[in-house]
């Protein structure tokens, strides 16, 4: 909640005892409760924008103030006995009252403006964002036959520790990001209106950390409907500690994308997803048994799945990393890429073409992979960098199935199948990390959203905070030791901090 939201509601209260409580009316000074009460409501638009779940308690400073303005013109007369009509009354509307109140408190606190924990990290975090377009290749998702394929890119890196400005907002554009979103997954887009107040501890444009000649480079990748923000808990957290990271918006696997000139490219429908992806891993399914699929836009799927053509945006994007580094646009990563040290992560639909891009481009020397089935052909031919999958077991995606639906018995069976046959396949160091009691949405941003996640199966037992501090502990271990060389204890075998993590490591 937000500091003046939080005072509207304190000045509510207050107001509505001065209205409710004649001898408290008496006291000098109360009676103007009902008018700052008001006079919050009003500064509350003014400074930090109007949303609709505070609608209740605009309406009952309103209310309050021309109850007490009523009050004092005709001042109310006492009723007749203990039991007259007008005790009735009033204990009747101080019990509304006290209902509407609580409401009024409810609704802004289960569908907050959330704020992200701060990074543990010595770093500031800067960022921008920009438009890459790769003139090679026909935009598959687009609605222009001639359009070339675009990506919307967002760098995130190390800047000095008191790096000051307006912080960055969660979701540019976010109303036509989580307006598509809500339309694919059924939803009602009001809810989701918030997300345009949602703010990071980033700060646009901010000037790099110089103290490090170079920071090594990881590429996100964004799960199905996701957005390239979806995984902002993780971000912050690996910048903070000395990563640039480069988050890849990819029309079609992404919600919405929503470029500068104003064009916006959505995504497929989870159904499209499961006909477009499915085949990559699921037993039995072949690329070919996509291939002429329509997609929305009329054209023919040619691949038989879309993982080959997402994970070609990731060999894009390591080239256009170098000339990013010999001449950045916005002068401030020139020369400040390690491209000698990159690695890849992603999640869900993410994880499988990160996977699909790291068994491809020998440049990705680490990967993380989080909670995804691995494609077939990974698992076929292996992968030869160090690769750390970051998922849950078979019991409790059976658990967020019961409570929530999805995970058919087939899907379960081969996202444990799949993972663990491209981790027994490797050929160089590999960790296994199961998070007992995760849900899918516990690997990214969305069990934030609202202290309601746990009854809308967006986090698991495990927790929203206890999922994201092993997350982030994993992932900053597996970088740190592979593409640094620093000492991680933390993967040398079961932690007593993380006793409740099933941990399995292999050496090359």
């Amino acid at each position: 909640m937000r500091p003046l939201e939080a005072l509207l509601l304190l000045a509510d209260l207050l107001a509505f005892c001065v209205v409710s409580l004649p001898r408290l009316r008496a006291v000098r000074g109360m009676r103007f409760l009902p008018a700052v009460a008001a006079i919050a409501g009003a500064a509350q638009v003014l400074w930090e924008g109007p949303r609709w779940p505070i609608g209740p308690a605009y309406v009952l400073a309103a209310t309050f103030f021309l109850i007490a303005m009523s009050q004092r013109l005709a001042p109310t007369r006492a009723a007749a006995g203990p039991h007259g009509p007008h005790r009735v009354s009033a204990a009747v509307s101080i019990g509304l009252g006290a209902l509407a109140l609580i409401a009024a408190a409810s609704l802004p606190m289960a569908v907050p403006v959330f704020r992200f924990p701060s990074p543990t990290g010595p770093y500031g975090i800067g960022t921008v964002t920009c438009v890459w377009v790769d003139t090679s290749r026909a935009e598959l998702f687009g609605v222009d036959p001639k359009g070339r394929r675009q990506l919307m890119v967002q760098v995130w890196y190390p800047a000095h520790g008191n790096a000051s400005g307006p912080p960055a907002p969660y979701l540019q554009d976010a109303d036509a990001v989580m307006g598509a979103f809500a339309r694919i997954h059924g939803k009602p887009a009001f809810l989701f209106t918030r997300f345009k107040d949602v703010t990071t501890h980033a700060v646009p444009s901010a000037a790099v950390a110089l103290d490090q000649a170079r920071y090594p480079v990881l590429l996100f990748l964004e799960g199905a409907t996701g957005f390239r923000q979806m995984n902002t808990f993780q971000v912050e957290h690996l910048v903070s500690h000395g990563y640039v990271v480069v988050a890849l918006d990819q029309p079609g696997a992404a919600a919405a994308v929503v470029f500068p000139d104003g064009h916006q490219v959505d995504g497929l429908t989870m159904a499209q997803f499961r006909s477009t992806v499915g085949p990559s891993y699921l037993p039995g399914g072949t690329a070919a048994s996509a291939k002429g699929l329509s997609l929305p836009n009329g054209r023919a799927l040619e691949d038989g799945s879309i993982v080959p053509y997402l994970a070609k945006d990731v060999f894009f994007a390591l080239d256009r990393l170098v000339a990013l580094n010999q001449a950045d646009p916005n002068r401030i990563l020139t020369g400040k890429l390690d491209l000698q040290r990159v690695g890849a992560f992603g999640v869900s639909l993410g994880g499988i073409v990160a996977g699909e891009a790291c068994g491809l481009d020998a440049r990705l020397r680490a990967c993380l992979l989080m909670d995804a089935p691995m494609p077939t052909d990974v698992v076929d031919a292996g992968l030869r960098q160090p690769g750390m999958w970051l998922t849950r077991d078979a019991a409790s995606m059976r658990l967020e199935r019961q409570r929530v639906g999805g995970w058919p018995e087939a899907e379960i069976d081969a996202h444990q199948a799949t993972m663990r046959a491209a981790y027994d396949g490797l050929s160089g160091a590999g960790y296994f990390v199961r998070l007992p009691g995760a849900f899918h949405g516990n690997f990214t941003d969305a069990s934030h959203w609202t202290p309601l996640a746990p009854l809308l199966g967006l986090t698991g037992p495990i927790g929203e905070q206890r999922a994201h501090d092993i997350i982030n502990a994993y992932s900053l271990a597996f970088f740190d030791r592979h593409l640094l060389g620093r000492p991680a204890t933390l993967l040398d075998g079961p932690a007593g901090q993380y006793a409740d993590v099933l941990f399995e490591a292999r050496r090359p």
